[in-house]
């Protein structure tokens, strides 16, 4: 992350940071060392634990995701009924669920940026989760600023370049260790180093232009930054966020919701009408 010069202690009060973790581990894979990073600085982490997977797993990934909170010192929140976001459940009644519980917690807590995973992440529980955060931002009064990770998706056009070394990774990779469930299904501890690294290589060219030095740090994670002006969406300036003041340089850049608010290619082929079937088809 940058080292602009730090403004007055006046502009540097504490932030409050709402993420949405569409289900227990999210919270370590989506933007985990941005958000170790905000807590290390002095600002409010609440975790919005939106599912816990399947009926039969909720016990243990309850406990998975309350000690990994523990460990890197976000507070928890379980969302209560827990949302039905999976294959066969009614996605728009679990989007709007989120959407009022996101706004109610915005306006209680005074959240000043809520992180979330994009509305085009790849994986239909992830799009619910950030098409409920995109509108839930858009109907608050004063709107936070909304910042978007990937994991099923890249990110088309990432604005914020967090870079971190090997003491954060560290904590990334404990925080995220204690889902032992699902690193025994699949080790995400591989793709969290790998994909922090291929950040670092490519990240810089792809938020600050072609061309563009790679930094130092060893590790980036890589958001998207969007506000809302005027009722409108609106990209970040690219930029290098200081965790001690992590708003500080904010300003809209380019005109996003053409992008923001159509529907993911996930939804657009599950609208596509059924394929007809062919000779080979035939019984």
């Amino acid at each position: 992350m940058s080292t602009s010069v730090v403004p007055p202690m006046a502009a540097r009060r504490p932030l409050t940071v709402l993420h949405l973790a569409p289900h227990p581990d999210d919270e370590a894979i989506g933007a985990p060392a941005t958000l170790l990073a905000l807590r290390d600085a002095g600002h409010r982490v609440i975790n919005l634990a939106c599912s816990l997977g399947r009926p039969d797993q909720v016990t243990r990934r309850r406990a998975e995701v309350e000690r990994a909170c523990r460990r890197a010192g976000w507070e928890l929140v379980i969302h209560d009924p827990l949302l039905a976001i999976s294959r066969d459940d009614d996605l728009a009644q679990a989007q709007a669920q989120l959407r009022a519980s996101v706004q109610r917690l915005a306006d209680a807590e005074g959240v000043d940026i809520v992180a979330a995973p994009s509305p085009h992440d790849g994986h239909r529980g992830h799009e619910v989760v950030g098409r409920a955060a995109r509108d839930a931002v858009l109907g608050l009064e004063q709107s936070p600023c909304l910042w978007l990770w990937g994991l099923w998706a890249d990110l088309p056009f990432p604005t914020l370049y967090s870079g971190f070394g090997r003491r954060r990774m560290w904590r990334v990779l404990r925080v995220l260790s204690s889902h032992r469930g699902e690193i025994g299904r699949n080790d995400y501890r591989l793709l969290v180093r790998a994909r922090a690294t291929a950040n670092r290589v490519l990240g810089c060219e792809r938020v600050f232009d072609f061309g563009a030095r790679m930094r130092e740090q060893r590790y980036a994670e890589l958001l998207t930054e969007v506000l809302v002006r005027d009722g409108t969406w609106w990209t970040g300036v690219p930029r290098e966020p200081d965790p001690r003041v992590p708003l500080l340089g904010v300003e809209p850049a380019e005109r996003i919701g053409w992008w923001l608010d159509q529907p993911s290619v996930g939804d657009r082929l599950r609208e596509q009408p059924a394929r007809p079937s062919g000779p080979s088809d035939a019984s």
